[in-house]
């Protein structure tokens, strides 16, 4: 017989995310049962030139950057972003997340990666084995999460053929917004170690690329 799935406790238990339109969402990340805090946003025209421009290029982006956010950022991103004309908009908006990053979270450094992806880059749903992440995308589909309640964390994990299903109900997968700024909470946050944030890169788009902003502190 097979084992029934593994279901939150308290199906009745109050939401573990949250979201809002102004930045005093983000630090709510800091209360014990939030996992999720997500900023609505819209993107200026002018960052999004800049956003395309990155998309539009011949050789892909990929750009990775670990140290105290501030102008050598900036200089670093102006050298390496394509099209560096239109880009001073979405370089300005990246230091400035990195930037509300370390001071959100009391440290001098941060590690970023910024990438145009034509492909899943993390496909399965799961929880990542750090404290938190920001995660934002710029143009693109975004990244996919799952409530709680709609989790089987038996199915976390390699997977393996006696694994069964993560998704309990595949009406319940939810997705970020271009433009969204997440934090989400991973499995090392202490006091979080078994109810990390379950995501995944959006699945069905066929390819559709994206520019995939992440940040981790310290």
């Amino acid at each position: 017989m097979t084992a029934a799935p593994s279901l939150p406790d308290d199906l009745d238990a109050p939401p573990h995310w949250v979201e809002g339109g102004g930045i005093e969402v983000l630090p709510r990340i800091f209360e014990d049962a939030i996992t999720l805090a997500v900023l609505r946003r819209p993107l200026s025209s002018d960052l999004l030139a800049g956003a395309l421009a990155q998309m539009r290029a011949k050789r892909p982006l990929s750009f990775s950057w670990r140290g105290a956010p501030g102008d050598a950022l900036r200089a670093d991103l102006l050298a390496t972003l394509h099209a560096p004309g239109v880009s001073g908009p979405l370089v300005e908006d990246i230091a400035t997340l990195a930037e509300a990053m370390a001071f959100l979270f009391d440290t001098d450094n941060v590690g970023l990666r910024l990438r145009v992806l034509d492909a899943p880059m993390c496909p399965r749903f799961h929880c990542d084995n750090l404290p938190v992440r920001l995660v934002t995308t710029y143009l693109g589909p975004g990244s996919e999460w799952l409530p709680e309640t709609a989790v089987n964390r038996d199915g976390l994990g390699a997977p393996r053929p006696d694994k069964p299903p993560i998704v309990t109900e595949d009406g319940a997968i939810r997705r970020l917004e271009a433009g969204d700024v997440a934090l989400l909470k991973g499995s090392g946050w202490i006091g979080n170690e078994t109810r990390g944030q379950v995501h995944r890169s959006p699945a069905g788009d066929h390819g559709q690329p994206r520019l995939l902003l992440t940040i981790d502190p310290g």
